[in-house]
């Protein structure tokens, strides 16, 4: 990354996660016993812009929290880490996004999930004259898709305005076959600079079984050919498909011990934004990136797990071609 500070603007949801540890999740009916609890600030949003600011960027975050004890919670734990809350919207009739976990003796844990004020940001929060003046002057905004459709569009839309770079991240169903990719999407995501597919539960490309590389090529593609400047599908350890009208390349994954993937896509995402603001090429940014979440994969925890830029820079420094 070169040495000037880029400024990074994340759109993204807004989450309080209420973790308690028990040895068994309990059947309906039951109760059981806990062993511990946790109450943090989570989500695309609060995650991926303080990664962007252990970068060394000046962050903003755009989202939206109850007038609640959580949204407060999120404003302070922004604020350790310098990132700017001016566009952490207040909603007076919602409360905080909350996640209620529940996390067994082996690790496996379920959830429940409620938006709240997440689902009440608009397009016009987004569309005002300072939140524009915001979004213009960034080197990169970086949105994630888990939001009212038209704040995911406005923004876009708004950044390509102003020619801040875009960088998407959205859902996508996993590849079927050599059947041409095709989504039921806004005309305005196929004019970012970078698209991030998010496959959910198979996030990990290990998953997706025999013929994974050619279905991601053949999902890639389709992809720039409609527009979208640059595909990044992240698949762990295996590395980083990256595809543009030029080329296909495979960025080569980083051998760590693999703790936690809780902070994984968090991290990539936040460095990518980084890197790509300080004007790095896609390529030299996916790399910078995928060292960020190898990090974070061997590390416990969510927030805790998030690398610095010292930390990544030390990787790729030891990483042997």
């Amino acid at each position: 990354m070169p040495g000037r500070i880029p400024k990074v603007v994340v759109v993204g949801p807004a989450y309080v996660d209420m973790a308690i540890k028990c040895s068994e999740v309990p059947p309906p009916g039951q109760t059981v016993e806990g062993s511990g609890f946790e109450c943090t600030p989570t989500g695309p949003g609060p995650n991926r812009v303080i990664e962007a600011a252990l970068c060394g960027c000046e962050t903003y975050l755009l989202s939206k929290v109850g007038n609640d004890l959580f949204g407060q919670m999120v404003k302070d734990k922004l604020a350790e880490y310098n990132v700017n809350t001016d566009f952490v919207y207040t909603a007076q009739a919602k409360s905080t996004g909350i996640i209620v976990t529940m996390v067994d003796s082996i690790g496996e844990n379920s959830s429940c999930l409620s938006a709240g004020a997440n689902r009440a940001l608009s397009a016009d929060e987004v569309a005002c004259a300072s939140a524009e003046q915001l979004i213009s002057s960034a080197d990169v905004c970086l949105i994630h898709a888990d939001l009212p459709g038209e704040v995911v569009t406005t923004a876009i839309s708004t950044a390509n305005l102003y020619k801040t770079k875009v960088i998407l991240e959205t859902k996508l169903t996993t590849p079927d076959g050599d059947k041409p990719f095709e989504a039921d999407w806004p005309l305005e995501y196929y004019s970012v600079n970078i698209l991030i597919p998010d496959f959910g539960k198979c996030a990990s490309a290990l998953e997706l079984g025999a013929g994974t590389g050619h279905k991601l090529k053949l999902l890639a593609s389709g992809l720039v050919a409609g527009g979208i400047e640059c595909v990044v599908i992240n698949m762990g350890a295996r590395g980083v498909f990256v595809v543009d009208k030029e080329a296909t390349a495979q960025i080569r994954g980083f051998e760590l011990d693999i703790i936690d993937h809780n902070a994984s896509a968090d991290a990539f995402a936040g460095a990518l934004a980084a890197s790509v603001g300080a004007g790095d090429e896609p390529k030299d940014a996916v790399r910078f990136a995928a060292a960020a979440a190898a990090l974070a994969s061997s590390r416990f925890g969510s927030l805790d797990a998030l690398p610095s830029k010292e930390d990544i820079i030390e990787l790729l420094q030891n990483q042997t071609d």
